[in-house]
């Protein structure tokens, strides 16, 4: 429901010979096509990378897969979690590679590749613009988040023959403190941030303790600079804190849950929520795409579609005749949802 707005839904058997035909006469009018089957899958039903490529040039053909394309995991069947643990993301979230690893609890890995995908799709694209020519995009969830961890959280790796045995993440993890009445987020590294946070909160002395003299210095001493904000923040309420923090330019930002960010006044100025009818769901809300074009409106057309609500149409719309859609949907090797036989053209 939150991820096909705007899309329309086919489904195809791709084990029927009708099915595998009307695939791929498909595949000769699409700008893109992409599938995540396990590496050989695809050419093995007739749907590879080589075989529309003849049927059409200019084909942009991508191919995710979740370990790779070769190697000893390659042919693995693969989730969002057993990406996490591979890659390091899970002992990073752990604070060091002592502790027990923690998982970040939504599906990262998922959500970055297909973003990732949507920008190699775009380059793609644009150069087809350039010089005609479609190619063949392979990405995997393995490469995503490594590539994605390594300007961050990969700096002990960076220098050849001088790599960290042992490292910890950084202490972002640990930014979250306690208030009288909630918790808040406070970042106060820089000289003029935790000068600000010193005269915020009374404590003239912070600025005179020689653990947290400069920015190196806190964060060797990282441990006793979080647990001295946490026990000079811990009396006051969120709100009033906030204000304080603000009044001295001291980055800060409330924790929330699910419902009091949907309901905060910064989420609201940007409008980054919306609410549209759905035929089947009736009334929902949705995040909108979050980057906004000076010149491109971003239409919101309708939302996710039910499994199958298209196939009748898009395959008319192919050039199949009424007669043979419905031979396709009586065999199985086609599926409409709620099939309306006068829509069949």
């Amino acid at each position: 429901m939150n991820n096909n707005r705007n899309k329309r839904s086919v489904v195809l058997n791709l084990k029927d010979p009708a099915g595998l035909a009307a695939f791929k006469r498909l595949a000769t009018i699409a700008d893109v096509v992409i599938q995540n089957f396990r590496p050989e899958v695809a050419a093995r039903i007739g749907v590879g990378e080589e075989v529309l490529r003849t049927l059409n040039p200019r084909l942009i053909y991508v191919s995710i897969s979740g370990f790779g394309f070769n190697g000893p995991y390659a042919k693995k069947p693969v989730f969002d979690p057993l990406i996490q643990s591979l890659t390091g993301l899970t002992t990073v979230q752990a604070g060091n590679d002592n502790d027990r690893p923690r998982l970040v609890r939504t599906i990262l890995p998922d959500k970055l590749t297909g973003i990732q995908a949507a920008q190699a799709i775009s380059s793609a694209l644009f150069a087809r613009e350039r010089n005609g020519e479609g190619q063949h995009i392979t990405l995997s969830m393995l490469d995503t988040i490594v590539a994605f961890l390594w300007n961050s959280d990969m700096g002990g790796h960076t220098f050849v023959g001088d790599e960290a045995n042992e490292e910890r993440a950084q202490s972002f993890i640990d930014l979250i403190y306690e208030t009288a009445d909630g918790y808040i987020s406070v970042a106060a590294m820089h000289d003029k941030h935790w000068r600000g946070l010193a005269e915020a909160l009374g404590r003239p002395d912070l600025l005179e303790d020689k653990r947290f003299k400069t920015p190196e210095l806190r964060d060797i001493n990282v441990n006793d600079r979080l647990n001295v904000t946490q026990e000079a923040l811990r009396p006051h309420n969120t709100n009033d804190l906030l204000a304080l923090l603000d009044a001295h330019d001291v980055p800060c930002a409330p924790v929330l849950t699910r419902t009091q960010m949907r309901q905060h006044p910064q989420i609201k100025a940007n409008r980054i929520i919306i609410e549209m009818d759905h035929p089947q769901a009736g009334r929902i809300r949705q995040a909108r795409p979050p980057a906004m074009f000076s010149k491109t409106e971003i239409e919101m057309r309708h939302g996710a579609p039910v499994y199958g609500a298209d196939t009748t149409a898009v395959l008319a719309e192919a050039g199949y005749r009424k007669n043979e859609i419905l031979t396709m949907l009586d065999r199985g090797a086609a599926f409409q949802a709620e099939l309306d036989t006068n829509s069949v053209k």
